[in-house]
This record gives C-alpha cells, sequence and structure tokens, in this order.
C-alpha cells in the first residue's frame, strides 16, 4: 500500500464527484468563490461548461446540463446519469469495469475513448450510483 496516501492496492488513483448543476454559474460562486476550493483547471468548450476544483484529496467537477449530456453521449451513446455520477480514475479501466462487473456492478458502457483521450468506462452500482471509471493516457 502506498504509505504516501496516493493510490491503493487496487489502482484507484483519484475520487473525482462529477456534479450536475443546474445553475452552473451559482454553483461555481459558491465552492470556487464562497467555500474556497481552488479552481484546478476549466475544461469548458462550445459543448458545456466544466471546472475542475480542489477538495482536498478529492475533485469537486461541477458540469452544466449540456456538458453532462455530451459526457454520457461520449461514454454512454444517450444521457443516462442524474445530478450525481461518481467518477474514479483507474490505472486500467478495462481490467476494473471487467473485474467490478463480475463482482456485480451492471454495465451501461464498455471502455471508450474520449475526445479528451481518457479511457472511460460506465458502470450502475450500488446505492444506485453511476460509476464512471476513467485512465488518463501515459
Amino acid at each position: 500500500m502506498d504509505t504516501a496516501g496516493y493510490g491503493t492496492p487496487t489502482g484507484v488513483r483519484e475520487l473525482r464527484l462529477a456534479v450536475t448543476a443546474a445553475d452552473w454559474d451559482a454553483a461555481v460562486a459558491f465552492y470556487r468563490d464562497e467555500l474556497g476550493l481552488r479552481q484546478l483547471d476549466d475544461f469548458s468548450s462550445d459543448r458545456g461548461r466544466v471546472v475542475l476544483l480542489d477538495a482536498g484529496r478529492a475533485t469537486l467537477e461541477l458540469v452544466d446540463e449540456n456538458q453532462a449530456a455530451f459526457i454520457d453521449e461520449v461514454e454512454v451513446g444517450r444521457r443516462v446519469a442524474g445530478p450525481i455520477r461518481v467518477a474514479v480514475q483507474v490505472d486500467d479501466a478495462r481490467a476494473t469495469f471487467a473485474r467490478l462487473t463480475d463482482a456485480g456492478a451492471v454495465p451501461i458502457a464498455p471502455p471508450t475513448r474520449t475526445p479528451w483521450n481518457s479511457l472511460n468506462a460506465r458502470l450502475q452500482t450500488p446505492a444506485a450510483l453511476q460509476l464512471t471509471l476513467f485512465e488518463e493516457p501515459p
């Protein structure tokens, strides 16, 4: 086990909570400006708005409705997620997807290369959470 607290024996490297905000501007203002979460990046495009905020050992990803629909389109082919979708960075999306499917998670979409070059897969997991596994390129 990584004694520095980064990574785990299962290969999970990051928990990213992706929250779809109906009022994206108000959500960004609250979490970034009022709560004080440092903005790490802005991945906004003509398809939708998204900023990545530093929430300590996890990140809070705020996306608008258009970006949420775009992510679902890329990962699944249609709009399927509710307002909360948990995204976990892993070392090997294919192997983790297979292992979690074998453990009872219901596959929604297999690992798919995204326009932003991650390898993403979607599962329905216990507690009615949709889980995106994402593997970043080396």
